[in-house]
């Protein structure tokens, strides 16, 4: 009994330990229950790699990776779905445009020098930069906002600037699209150098002082910092500006003082000062942070659930878990007694058990994932019912109680364990060939059908040994009906 009682505690200790887990790990929610985005992206080709590889996509998988983690997006899952194509769930993101304009753009980062005899019409495009700059506030600040006529005369006179034919939409769409032109025509003015975001070790923000802008810090690796001196001072106390591009647009322009004509900036650190509003900073930061994209990307499909849906999600869930745990407490109770109250306590031990491996893997909960749950539950069951009706037979048998126990584990034992193994050879074909929310499915299937064979075989054995220690339960009786009990006259 002594050693009985032992396993009993050793059970009881492993029960509080599974709860204290739970309580310190919560479950990590997937996008359908915790809401979120998910978007689908395509790797595309470029005249220098004309096919995509498996390498390429991972490459970029990795650069995006890296962004998402400095997004801040936590249980975040990003997949290969077939050759080309990536699929990024965000939970807890309800703003899918953000994240596919931070992840999306390829953040090439260069610096470069202006070209000689560019002076008059850099100065043109900054001016007309600015204008275009007031008119975006000014209708910013009013949905209604009409241009005056010197306002009409001030956009013709850019379009002409830039030498565009025409410009598709209405005049304020037109005004929107002219910003990124005229960052496109100022970078051509300028020289392209060695010196690019390759040559980043971190990049951070913070605001600029005395104004309500913000500016993203760069800190350049040893080579870096050396090519970044070098830049400024070929162009120190000149006229020549240093640019620094972003995928093809120039983002900031800067001139370099007198002073560091002898060596230039010297410390292995910049900053990039463009009038960026907080938000704009941290994207950029994110972007560099990362690294630049091996090849470009395009968004294919965005989708957002709402945080009501996965809450939706979630009681709808729980109803359906309860209401099964429910039917099979009162079946195995009405067909098996004392042994039932044994596998329903057997089944609350495995449930808690699987909630623990969840939160210490951890798994991200889906609603594939808790189907995949509540089916193990059945294999669960399924297993105690085998026990039990080995057990009933020998109970008929004459057998005694304590015999009858041993028996029906033993003779259920092969039964239980072919049908595991089978359900697992399932569960990892499902994972290791399917995607997304199949390999949740299989993940918790797979989890609840190893623990199931613990419980069923360790947990259900020990409770109904240590219940035999007690003689009013020591009854024929409490497992089976009498008129189903051999007599010793039969």
């Amino acid at each position: 009994m002594a050693r009985q009682q032992g396993w009993f505690a050793l059970i009881l200790a492993l029960s509080i330990a599974a709860g204290a887990v739970c309580i310190s790990f919560p479950l990590q929610l997937g996008l359908d229950l915790s809401g979120g985005s998910q978007l689908t992206l395509e790797v595309q080709s470029t005249e220098q790699i004309p096919s995509i590889s498996s390498e390429e996509v991972e490459a970029v998988k990795a650069v995006l990776d890296r962004r998402v983690n400095s997004l801040g997006v936590s249980e975040s899952i990003l997949q290969t779905i077939g050759s080309d194509q990536l699929l990024l769930e965000l939970p807890g993101e309800q703003d899918p445009s953000r994240a596919a304009r931070v992840l999306g753009k390829t953040a090439l980062l260069e610096f470069r020098v202006q070209k000689q005899g560019t002076n008059d019409l850099m100065q043109k495009l900054k001016i007309a930069r600015i204008q275009i700059e007031n008119l975006n506030q000014s209708i910013s600040a009013n949905n209604s906002y009409q241009l005056n006529q010197l306002e009409e005369e001030q956009v013709k006179k850019i379009i002409q600037l830039l030498e565009l034919n025409s410009l598709s939409g209405t005049q304020i769409e037109q005004i929107e699209k002219l910003k990124p032109i005229i960052n496109t025509k100022i970078a051509t003015l300028f020289e392209t150098s060695s010196l690019t975001g390759k040559d980043l070790v971190s990049a951070g923000r913070r605001q600029e002082q005395n104004l309500s802008s913000w500016e993203v810090t760069l800190n350049f690796t040893q080579q870096g910092g050396d090519k970044f001196s070098q830049l400024t001072k070929s162009i120190a106390g000149s006229s020549r500006l240093l640019g620094i591009i972003l995928d093809g647009q120039s983002i900031s322009e800067a001139t370099v003082g007198n002073q560091f004509s002898a060596a230039g900036i010297t410390g292995g650190a910049a900053s990039i000062s463009g009038g960026f509003t907080a938000e704009e900073a941290r994207e950029l930061e994110v972007q560099l942070r990362g690294g630049s994209l091996p090849l470009p990307l395009k968004v294919l499909q965005v989708k957002t659930i709402g945080a009501t849906l996965g809450e939706e999600n979630i009681k709808r869930s729980l109803i359906a878990a309860f209401s099964g745990l429910i039917l099979v407490t009162i079946f195995m109770i009405f067909n098996y007694r004392l042994a039932g109250i044994v596998a329903v306590i057997s089944l609350s031990l495995y449930s808690l058990f699987n909630i623990t491996i969840y939160s210490l893997l951890p798994v991200t909960l889906t609603l594939p994932g808790i189907a995949g749950f509540i089916l193990s539950i059945g294999m669960a069951v399924d297993a105690n019912v085998l026990i039990f009706e080995r057990f009933k037979d020998e109970l008929k048998s004459g057998n005694t109680l304590i015999r009858s126990i041993d028996a029906g584990f033993s003779l259920a034992l092969s039964s239980i364990i072919d049908g595991h193994i089978t359900t697992l050879i399932s569960c990892s074909a499902l994972f290791y060939l399917g995607t997304g929310f199949v390999k949740g499915f299989a993940a918790t299937l797979g989890i609840g059908v190893l623990i199931s064979l613990f419980t069923a075989l360790t947990c259900t054995k020990l409770i109904l040994k240590f219940l035999m220690n007690y003689k009013s339960l020591r009854k024929s009786e409490n497992f089976i009906s009498s008129n189903q009990l051999l007599t010793s006259s039969s």
